[in-house]
C-alpha cells in the first residue's frame, strides 16, 4: 500500500494508526553532498521537495525484498543533518499488507504496479492552510530546518499544493481525505487477509 501526499498532510500519522507495519520512505532521501541534488529555481536551496533528491531505485528494492522475503535492511536518515546516519532492519513477517509512505510514494506507483506488489496506492490531502500548519509546526518541533528555510519552503509548497496533488493522483494515486484513506486501508488488509502467498505494499 503506496500513501503519498503533499508534506505535512498526515500520511506518517494516519499509517501510525492504521495499525500495519510501515516502511518510511523519506528515509532514502539522498544525502546534502550528493551532487545530483537539484535546487529551488532561481534559488541556492536545494529543492527536498523533487523527486531528483529521493533514490527511487533502493526504495523499490527495500519494498520488493519486504514482499518476497518479509524483510529488508533500510537507511537510516536524519532530516536535520541531511545525512544518513545508519542503517536498521524492517521485518513485517507474515503480515499479508504494509504501508510504504512518503511524499514520493506516487513516483514508483507505476513500477510497484509492474512489478506484481501494488495493493493500492493514496494520495492524502487535506487542504493547503491546514497542510502549511501542520507541515510548519512539526518541522519546527523537530528541528528539521532552519527557520526561514521552513517559512520559505511552507510558502512555496502551500502555493503549490494543488499542483502536488494533481501530479500524484496523474501518476496513479487516488486523492482522498483521512477518513476515506483509513476506509480503503482497512478493505485492503480484509481483503487480502486470506491470502498468504505475497505481500504487498
Amino acid at each position: 500500500m503506496l500513501l503519498c501526499g503533499p508534506s505535512g498532510s498526515g500520511k506518517s500519522l494516519l499509517a501510525a494508526r492504521s495499525g500495519l507495519p510501515v516502511l518510511r520512505l523519506d528515509d532514502f532521501y539522498k544525502e546534502g553532498d550528493d551532487p545530483t541534488l537539484p535546487l529551488v529555481l532561481g534559488s541556492s536551496d536545494i529543492d527536498w521537495d523533487h523527486p531528483d533528491s529521493w533514490d527511487a531505485d533502493t526504495a523499490i528494492a527495500a519494498i520488493v525484498e519486504l514482499c518476497r522475503s518479509g524483510r529488508t535492511h533500510v537507511p537510516v536518515y536524519d532530516i536535520s543533518l541531511s545525512a544518513r546516519t545508519g542503517e536498521e532492519g524492517v521485518d513485517i513477517g507474515r503480515t499479508p499488507l504494509f504501508i510504504a509512505e512518503g511524499i514520493f510514494a506516487a513516483e514508483i506507483v507505476n513500477r510497484c504496479r509492474e512489478l506484481g506488489v501494488l495493493a493500492d496506492a493514496l494520495c492524502l490531502s487535506r487542504g493547503p492552510l491546514t497542510t502549511f500548519r501542520r507541515r510548519f509546526l512539526r518541522d519546527l518541533k523537530e528541528g528539521r530546518k532552519s527557520v526561514p528555510f521552513l517559512l520559505r519552503r511552507g510558502w512555496r509548497l502551500m502555493r503549490a499544493e494543488r499542483s502536488i496533488v494533481a501530479r500524484q493522483t496523474a501518476l496513479g494515486a487516488y486523492a482522498c481525505d483521512r477518513d476515506e484513506a483509513m476506509g480503503r486501508l482497512a478493505a485492503a488488509a480484509a481483503g487480502r487477509s486470506t491470502r498468504t502467498t505475497r505481500t504487498a505494499a
